[in-house]
């Protein structure tokens, strides 16, 4: 974790760090949560996006042996059935009293996806009564670009997002190619193998997928959603080791990032608490209220910088100067005398501009003429 005076050391002039401290409520309102910088193998992945479908081999019918009407018919589509019950009853066309009946059994376990028959309805031999499947395991299938099927092969491994089940990661394993590749699209088809356990999975989902070709191990990372800024200007925000909810804004230069992780090169030290989760809303905070240097000041019980470090001794020393020098400045008066000038200076220029107006009067009208004594 980074302390402020590490901070400087390590990101520069302080003017390019920004504190912003928080009290209770605000990191309750922010849902603040941090993740310590952490050296990890570091994996390389490639996006791709696919659909979720059934296993073929999981699929199957039901239907007749012999041609007749349906008089029992005991599963419904959405309903679950095992392998072996009895889930439909058909009346045989031989004659009897009554006719002879045959029961037709679930070939599989699964769920009922389609049912094309309802009872009384004359069925034949040839003809698909109920669709039956066995959605406990699925597959997803990506579409693989060209330029990165070389580096995915049967075994690869990969991270499989479902946007409609939210941001649950599934871990997946690459089975095999697919049979043909789209020309137009300039992709392969990528097959992966998933239990679908709690039916949360249905065919056709879309399916985004982080297919991982290579891991670099040690790699000091952090997780994406620490990183605010620009492309220019990336910055993260660190909980300070010292002071409670005092959080440092400091650039990062970065390297390679994946679906997940982000590399590192310059600006953090390993166990550095970044901000995760709320780090977008604290680029946006202000320094309004209590400043940095006046909570250090309240919390330790004597003066600090304006970047929160201490005052060293020729920092009070000249402070008292300063203060001295303020109070002998207002000792001599000296604000009373600049009154008294602005006043006698206003007073000057009132009789300059008077006696101009009285002195144009006189000439416009001439000079009086001089009395006759008689």
């Amino acid at each position: 974790m980074l302390p402020l005076a590490a901070a400087q050391e390590e990101h520069g002039p302080a003017e390019d760090l920004f504190r912003i401290r928080l009290d209770e409520s605000g990191i309750q309102n922010l849902r603040i949560e941090t993740v310590a910088a952490e050296e990890r193998d570091f994996e390389t992945t490639v996006f791709a996006i696919g659909r979720i479908e059934e296993i073929p081999s999981r699929h199957s019918v039901l239907s007749s042996r012999i041609p007749g009407r349906v008089v029992e018919l005991n599963a419904f589509v959405g309903d679950q059935v095992e392998a072996g019950q009895i889930i439909a009853r058909i009346e045989s066309r031989q004659p009897g009293n009554p006719p002879p009946t045959i029961p037709l059994k679930a070939p599989q376990t699964g769920l009922v996806i389609s049912s094309h028959v309802r009872i009384g309805e004359p069925v034949e031999p040839d003809r698909e009564l109920l669709d039956i499947s066995d959605r406990t395991t699925m597959w997803a299938v990506a579409k693989v670009p060209d330029n990165a099927a070389a580096q995915v092969k049967p075994g690869s491994k990969a991270r499989l997002r479902i946007p409609a089940l939210g941001d649950e990661i599934l871990p997946v394993t690459m089975l095999r190619y697919g049979t043909s590749a789209d020309r137009q699209a300039g992709t392969l088809e990528a097959i992966f193998e998933i239990e679908n356990k709690e039916k949360k999975l249905q065919p056709g989902m879309r399916a985004e997928f982080s297919l991982i070709i290579s891991s670099r191990p040690s790699v000091l990372a952090i997780p994406r959603t620490a990183v605010q800024g620009p492309p220019t200007k990336r910055v993260v925000f660190i909980e300070d080791f010292d002071l409670d909810n005092v959080y440092v804004r400091g650039p990062v230069v970065l390297g390679e990032q994946n679906d997940q992780y982000v590399e590192v090169i310059n600006g953090l030290f390993p166990q550095d608490k970044v901000v995760t989760r709320g780090a977008y809303s604290l680029s946006f905070a202000t320094e309004d209220g209590m400043s940095l240097k006046e909570y250090l000041d309240t919390s330790h019980g004597h003066e600090h910088n304006e970047d929160g470090s201490e005052l060293t001794g020729e920092q009070k020393a000249a402070q008292s100067t300063e203060v001295r020098g303020d109070h002998d400045h207002g000792a001599d008066h000296s604000h009373p005398s600049i009154y008294l000038r602005i006043y006698a200076g206003m007073i000057t220029l009132l009789f300059i501009a008077t006696a101009q107006l009285l002195w144009r009067a006189r000439k416009k009208n001439g000079p009086h003429p001089t009395p006759v004594t008689p």
